[in-house]
């Protein structure tokens, strides 16, 4: 296709077409209307001079007579710029006036009529148009008296030109501009187009180019930008969790394998056996509870978990969750303790829950001082979990006395499958922190990891349900909030 009939297809040149017709289709109408008002004023002025002749002379004539009415049309017919006179016998013979010939039937008609004429000084011998009245007088006289339309035409024909030229510089200026107009949005759209297609190829850093007007087509990049940027990240993590799961998880499978094999070569009794397949099935459902990880945060990632969301208080799940890890976390020496205020939330409960359960499960396994290490705080070995609004939003969070993580590790450490220097020998897949951040980027929040001095604090970071804190807050008015 040539660029002028690409130009021509462009839906910003069909619009400037429609526009101008429109637009020259209004300025016709209005032209239009002014001629015929300017037509009708100038007639309604001829027939008020017309009459108020018509009145003069009758009055002559009853004054003063035919000789008197006869001088008088003949001293009329003469000043310049005369109107038409013309005076009749009853056999309709002409007695005075400027008027050398008539449409035939003109006389005999009384009324007002447009006729053409000459006069009788005219030079030339074509015709002139005008609008007269012909009264019958006594003894038979008819008299008419009209006015030239050469005025009125020539003002229609002065607006008709005008209209005409009017019309053909909103026709060129119109397409003109609607050329400009096309271009410049064609130019746009073949940028895009470019972009899009090196995208397709599969290029996926190039992104539309914005620029400074601010209009629809600004706006329309912007959203298709973020949505390019979230299509990159998606399409990244999927190759790092490819990645991942060709590196991370060959080594419990080579383990798995191994272990099998040395089962099968090295057993000897029922006892053995029963205690390499207790060990596969342990290897086995850190594989499952991996996977399952592994598409919990591709759940999150996507949106699917999009529809399940509801209304419910961020301090329930707090709450659960200090009930349901209270036991795991004694086992281990530490702590548990909660603080919890009114927190309303929508989102997905299950994904919250799991996430800040991640959180816990971190803040037990990593969160114990370090063996020989004597703790600065009396509560080293404590835990907090924390639910509260601040404002429109709703922090749930987790804090522990232990390590902690670097500052200049923790954007790494919300990776998949990434674990620390410090954490290597402890069991994990390094998922925790990856699943909390998928869940806080689904609802709209993030994951922040903060210095607890020591110790770190994992804070869940929420959009507030619009207006939930007063209903909240009539449900609990009279429970105390629990600190354990």
């Amino acid at each position: 296709m040539t660029a002028f009939g690409k130009l021509i297809r462009t839906t910003a040149f069909r619009l400037t077409l429609v526009y101008l017709f429109l637009f020259a289709l209004f300025a016709a109408s209005l032209l239009a209307y002014f001629a015929w008002n300017t037509r009708r004023l100038i007639t309604e002025q001829i027939t008020t001079t017309v009459n108020v002749e018509i009145s003069e002379i009758t009055s002559i004539y009853n004054r003063r007579g035919l000789h008197g009415l006869l001088t008088t049309m003949g001293n009329r017919a003469l000043r310049p710029g005369a109107n038409l006179y013309l005076l009749t016998a009853p056999n309709g013979q002409a007695l005075a006036g400027n008027v050398g010939s008539l449409a035939p039937g003109v006389m005999s008609v009384q009324g007002w009529s447009e006729t053409a004429y000459r006069r009788i000084d005219d030079q030339d011998k074509t015709d002139h148009r005008a609008l007269v009245l012909v009264t019958e007088m006594d003894n038979g006289f008819r008299l008419l008296v009209g006015r030239d339309l050469e005025e009125r035409r020539r003002l229609f024909g002065i607006v008709a030109k005008a209209a005409q030229w009017s019309i053909l510089v909103v026709v060129v200026l119109g397409i003109g501009g609607g050329i400009f107009v096309a271009r410049r949005v064609l130019r746009r759209i073949d940028a895009m187009t470019g972009t899009t297609r090196r995208i397709m190829a599969g290029d996926l850093s190039g992104r539309l180019p914005v620029g400074r007007s601010g209009d629809e087509l600004d706006r329309l990049a912007e959203n298709l930008n973020v949505m390019l940027e979230r299509i990159e990240a998606l399409m990244t993590g999927l190759k790092e969790v490819s990645d991942n799961i060709a590196h991370d998880l060959k080594t419990p499978l080579t383990r798995l394998r191994n272990r099998a094999e040395e089962a099968l070569a090295r057993s000897s009794s029922e006892t053995d056996y029963r205690a390499a397949l207790e060990r596969t099935i342990e290897e086995s459902d850190g594989l499952i509870r991996t996977f399952n990880a592994l598409l919990m945060i591709a759940r999150a990632e996507s949106g699917q978990a999009r529809g399940n969301m509801d209304d419910f208080d961020g301090a329930d799940v707090a709450n659960g969750i200090h009930e349901l890890y209270e036991p795991l976390a004694e086992d281990d020496g530490m702590t548990l303790q909660v603080k919890t205020a009114p927190a309303p939330i929508h989102g997905n409960r299950e994904l919250i829950s799991q996430a800040v359960a991640n959180l816990v499960e971190n803040a037990i396994k990593y969160g114990k001082p370090e063996p020989g290490v004597e703790p600065l705080k009396t509560d080293a070995r404590e835990i907090l979990i924390e639910a509260r609004r601040e404002g429109d939003q709703v922090l749930l969070s987790v804090t522990d006395h232990g390590p902690g993580i670097p500052e200049g590790d923790r954007r790494h450490a919300v990776e998949r499958f990434v674990r620390l220097e410090a954490s290597r020998t402890l069991p994990g897949s390094g998922l925790g922190l990856s699943l909390a951040s998928a869940v806080a980027t689904l609802h709209g929040g993030e994951l922040r990891l903060g210095d607890a001095h020591p110790g770190l604090v994992a804070t869940l970071v929420l959009p507030a349900r619009a207006g939930g804190s007063d209903r909240l807050a009539a449900q609990t008015q009279d429970v105390p909030q629990k600190a354990a």
